[in-house]
């Protein structure tokens, strides 16, 4: 079969365009069976933990419901930590019916997790984007991707977490920005990922002190420009370097895909640049933004997450999927 029939079958039609569905997921930490000796010390393989093949393959199954019921042509995962895990992920897919031909993991970098990809379409190329040269921030895996002609690039994230300040989750909006600028921020550009910040994150740490090491700046919302965009009928009134963060386009309850100590954030972000605003070749589709909020993903008022004892020794119970909600999003290719 050639490329562009095939490509033509791996959308659904929406009034004569084709409907692109992309996701992103941090699957928490999704370890293989090989010991390669930077894992936790709880996914240690066949260890005291019972990290074995019993609960590697209850994960993976765990993992593959969640991603099928999405059934994105183009899903971003965080805290995968290896080729071999992602490799044994698809092939889980695959075997409960959905198959991703393309795939890419940021794996240069001796990380313990890493970021990665799961596609149904191929891509021009794919490669990583290095933070900074130590192992203390992931990589970000970019990815350019061509569909009838019309190009867009996607760029997967995993901000370093709020055990570090600010400063460092700056440092990788910083290296993002570099290489938009490089491209051209009049593309059509996807950010999306676990950016460990908020939607308005310069609201929220304002009150945390230890966090707030730049002076009130935050990555997601100064760097990226989110602050200056809070209204998407508008953004032609906006400067070009600055991204949508697509949460503002849905309902406040429903822009979450984390709870700490109670408390609703959306740690997961999908950002778009202008172009994808303007209804021209590819365009983001209007109220499509979700979390994916199944039943299934909840235990009482919190997420149900791959459970492990809190003894001295922590076990793996064979129980759970991960601490974050999967984000959706939609896009018209015309």
């Amino acid at each position: 079969m050639k490329l562009l029939p095939l490509l033509l079958l791996l959308f659904t039609t929406l009034f004569g365009d084709k409907t692109l569905t992309i996701a992103s997921y941090n699957v928490e930490n999704l370890f293989d069976l090989d010991k390669s000796g930077t894992e936790y010390e709880e996914y240690i393989p066949n260890g005291t933990s019972d990290w074995n093949q019993r609960n590697y393959k209850i994960k993976l199954e765990n993992i593959a419901r969640v991603i099928k019921e999405i059934d994105a042509d183009i899903i971003a995962l965080q805290e995968v930590e290896s080729l071999q895990a992602l490799i044994d992920l698809r092939f889980t897919l695959k075997q409960n019916g959905l198959y991703y031909q393309y795939y890419s993991i940021a794996d240069k970098k001796n990380t313990t997790v890493k970021v990665a990809l799961l596609s149904k379409i191929p891509f021009v190329y794919s490669k990583e984007l290095s933070v900074t040269q130590t192992d203390e921030q992931r990589n970000i895996l970019e990815t350019k991707f061509k569909i009838d002609d019309k190009d867009f690039y996607l760029f997967i994230n995993h901000w370093k977490s709020k055990s570090g300040p600010e400063s460092k989750r700056i440092i990788s909006a910083k290296t993002l920005m570099k290489r938009v600028d490089e491209i051209g921020f009049d593309k059509n550009i996807i950010l999306l990922g676990d950016f460990n910040s908020d939607y308005e994150e310069h609201l929220k740490f304002a009150r945390k002190r230890n966090l707030n090491d730049t002076d009130g700046k935050t990555g997601i919302n100064h760097i990226l420009g989110t602050i200056n965009q809070q209204n998407k009928a508008s953004h032609i009134n906006f400067a070009k370097d600055s991204f949508y963060n697509l949460w503002y386009d849905t309902e406040p309850e429903k822009r979450y895909t984390y709870i700490f100590k109670g408390e609703k954030e959306a740690m997961d972000n999908i950002l778009i640049s202008q172009s994808l605003l303007n209804s021209k070749e590819i365009s983001y589709i209007n109220r499509s933004i979700t979390n994916f909020d199944k039943e299934y993903l909840f235990k009482k008022n919190n997420i149900n997450r791959w459970e492990i004892s809190h003894a001295r020794v922590k076990k793996h119970k064979g129980k759970g999927y991960s601490d974050h909600l999967p984000v959706v999003a939609k896009f018209s290719v015309k």
